[in-house]
């Protein structure tokens, strides 16, 4: 047992040789992204009453957040590999490899954000949530939240590409990490700005007919589009964002399901933002590492050992310890500072570290094994690994999190 926790240590020695800037880029990375998310949690924690007065928003929520780090976590991913291959420029012109993203990135963000608004609807209905609001409200509030929220983390997300250009980091570790926990910052006040276009009669259906419109039209004007770029990141992630949208929609009836549960404890509410963003940027984190080798071919396909990605997954694992540790202490803190009912400081260490150790390891089985599968399938693991593995998380982390909760007898 020992000479294995040595032989452990060992290679985790030459890990931080061999790369120490990119490890410690991506530790600090994923710290900001949980101090960011408590923004979010925050948020989440003090707007019980907005989720009470509009039922069936939570179930909307992990979806939408979840969505801006699915989409352009994809965009991070790609421009890594752009950097990696030297085909990474800025540039106004649309024809760009840049170009190209972006414009994918927010048709794909607004027709996904549509697409998000009648699942919701249609999941409440279907699992029998009672006198939910209605398809319209869903529209507004998902299409105008996720359209504003878009437009600040693409902005993020290509800042931060040209920073590790400049900086010499590997963005395969910043980018996951940063860019998800931007979108639950932005994306969580925009939803709620959106909420006070809902329920106004008349003008929430107008409202609600334009966005319909647009989404419409995004998703064919990028689907049909003459650029090669743009036209295969459209078809390529289309399906795999509506399935994750999907089980974003599913974690989020879980947590609906449960809400009685937050409603005594205000401070577990504060956890859910930042600790789907940690499970799934430290999933991406490994998924945008995997991604790459098989580009490079550095990586075999042809073969599902994770022994082949040894040093990948011992890197996510030291990254876990601290930052769930630290996620626990922190919401538990910030939850007092604003007044919310905490169960207590070590319940609440116990809940994060037990959970995370549970969405850890679903992040390291999700991430590797979804890259691999999606490219031995002709398909770019940089559109799929990262929204495969964020919609993986948030259904598996929210599920890991009641499972704590429960374990713990916090109910």
């Amino acid at each position: 047992m020992l000479r294995s926790w040595r032989a452990v240590a060992a290679r985790f020695r030459a890990l931080l040789r061999s790369d120490a800037a990119g490890v410690r880029a991506g530790f600090v990375a994923l710290l900001i992204s949980s101090g960011g998310d408590l923004l979010a949690g925050l948020t989440l924690g003090s707007i019980t009453g907005t989720l009470e007065a509009l039922p069936g928003l939570l179930v909307l929520v992990p979806a939408a957040i979840g969505m801006r780090g699915n989409v352009f976590g994809a965009l991070g991913s790609r421009l890594s590999t752009a950097i990696h291959t030297g085909t990474f420029q800025l540039s106004r012109r649309r024809d760009t490899v840049v170009g190209q993203n972006l414009a994918a990135s927010i048709s794909l963000s607004l027709s996904i954000s549509l697409v998000l608004a009648v699942l919701a609807k249609v999941i409440c209905v279907g699992f029998g949530l009672e006198d939910t609001i209605s398809i319209g409200d869903f529209v507004v509030i998902s299409v105008i939240g996720g359209f504003l929220s878009s437009i600040v983390v693409m902005l993020i997300t290509v800042a931060v590409a040209t920073l590790s250009v400049r900086r010499d980091w590997d963005l395969d570790n910043v980018a996951a990490p940063i860019v998800t926990a931007a979108g639950d910052i932005v994306t969580l006040p925009a939803l709620f700005l959106a909420t006070y276009l809902a329920g106004l009669a008349w003008v929430t259906t107008s409202i609600a007919v334009v966005c319909a419109i647009a989404g419409v039209v995004a998703l064919v004007a990028a689907v049909r589009a003459h650029e090669p770029i743009l036209r295969r990141i459209a078809r390529e992630s289309l399906p795999v964002l509506v399935l994750a949208g999907t089980i974003d929609i599913i974690a989020g009836l879980t947590i609906e399901k449960r809400f009685s549960s937050f409603l005594v404890y205000p401070a577990l509410l504060v956890l859910v933002p930042p600790f789907l963003e940690d499970s799934g940027a430290l999933g991406g984190i490994l998924s945008a590492r995997v991604a790459t080798k098989l580009h490079l071919g550095t990586l075999d396909a042809r073969r599902w050992r994770l022994r082949a990605v040894a040093d990948d997954v011992l890197l996510v694992f030291v990254y876990a310890v601290p930052v769930f540790l630290l996620l626990g202490v922190s919401a538990d803190i910030a939850s007092l500072v604003v007044g919310l009912s905490s169960p207590g400081s070590l319940e609440m260490i116990a809940v994060a570290m037990l959970a995370g150790a549970i969405s850890t390891t679903f992040a390291v089985l999700v991430g590797f094994y979804g890259a691999v599968a999606t490219y031995r399938l002709g398909l770019d693991p940089d559109n799929h690994g990262i929204p495969i593995v964020t919609s993986s998380l948030d259904l598996l982390g929210a599920l890991a999190l009641i499972l704590a909760i429960v374990a713990l007898g916090l109910t």
